[in-house]
């Protein structure tokens, strides 16, 4: 038995999303010395440093996918009615998901709302932010890494390991120590998983990325918390907090650091596991490891 090759003839799996990885961080290396040695960047916004990664994502997804002869479409961007139906249903999932943890959280005496101070301008750059954050780490995350590790390894195997991966990508993070460590961590791990089930039931990125989109602009500019610790803007309510123990609401690093989030996004990964799910225009990318 090849370690390299499959049975029929294939590069495992593992291999693949291991090329993935390389690839990726190789653009990462390339974009990095340019624009430290030849356009003199030594701090990125964060709003270009998120356009980057997103094209770096996109471009590592494609490199592979073209060594297999695969449009890129195949990972889940195959652009339809459906896909976009998926996009928006997912924004209001996400949306959903956030509001009622906010709700069981001011419900435990954690804070009240107050008008916020955010503006047009503000709700239009966080939604721009959040849809290219929803685009970019959903390709990294639940795209070709993924989908190759779901089929050399198997379901959960993929997203447990995805699950501590995003978790452990999140520990850079404002805020991240303490409680709100292991809060935070739990929770960034759970919406792994929510996250893996909306692509597994699809097979499309629509889905997730609609999911990642909702979520984070719904608890930042819409209902003022944190957002994974490294947001503090304004949004159009804002909460005021009661001293209560961080678990509560999340404190400044947000509302994924609750207990009412593990709750809440606990019982959506029931509820998608008990849905049978649907094929999303897009074809299995399951192969032989």
């Amino acid at each position: 038995m090849s370690v390299l090759k499959n049975p029929q003839g294939e590069v495992r799996n593992g291999w693949k999303a291991v090329g993935f990885v390389l690839v990726f961080a190789a653009l990462v290396v390339l974009v990095n010395v340019t624009a430290k040695f030849l356009l003199h960047a030594h701090h990125v916004d964060m709003l270009v440093n998120v356009v980057l990664s997103t094209a770096m994502g996109l471009a590592a997804a494609w490199i592979c996918l073209a060594i297999e002869k695969k449009p890129l479409s195949d990972i889940g961007y195959r652009l339809n009615g459906l896909w976009a139906s998926d996009l928006v249903w997912g924004v209001l999932g996400g949306a959903v998901i956030m509001l009622l943890t906010a709700l069981a959280a001011m419900g435990a005496g954690g804070f009240h709302w107050v008008r916020g101070a955010a503006g047009l301008q503000a709700m239009g750059a966080g939604a721009l932010l959040f849809i290219l954050v929803g685009f970019n780490e959903e390709t990294l995350f639940r795209g070709y890494l993924f989908q190759r590790l779901v089929a050399g390894l198997g379901e959960w195997p993929a997203q447990i390991l995805m699950a501590l991966f995003f978790g452990l990508s999140h520990w850079g993070n404002p805020g991240m120590h303490g409680a709100t460590l292991v809060w935070a961590t739990v929770n960034i791990a759970l919406a792994a998983v929510l996250l893996g089930l909306c692509y597994l039931k699809t097979k499309s990125l629509a889905l997730p990325i609609g999911v990642h989109i909702g979520w984070n602009f719904t608890q930042g500019n819409l209902l003022g918390f944190g957002v994974s610790g490294t947001t503090d803007a304004q949004g159009l309510l804002q909460p005021v907090f009661h001293g209560k123990a961080e678990w509560i609401t999340g404190g400044a690093f947000g509302l994924e650091a609750s207990l009412p989030c593990v709750i809440v996004c606990g019982a959506a990964i029931v509820a998608l596991l008990m849905w049978k799910g649907r094929a999303s225009g897009d074809p299995s990318t399951a192969q032989v490891s």
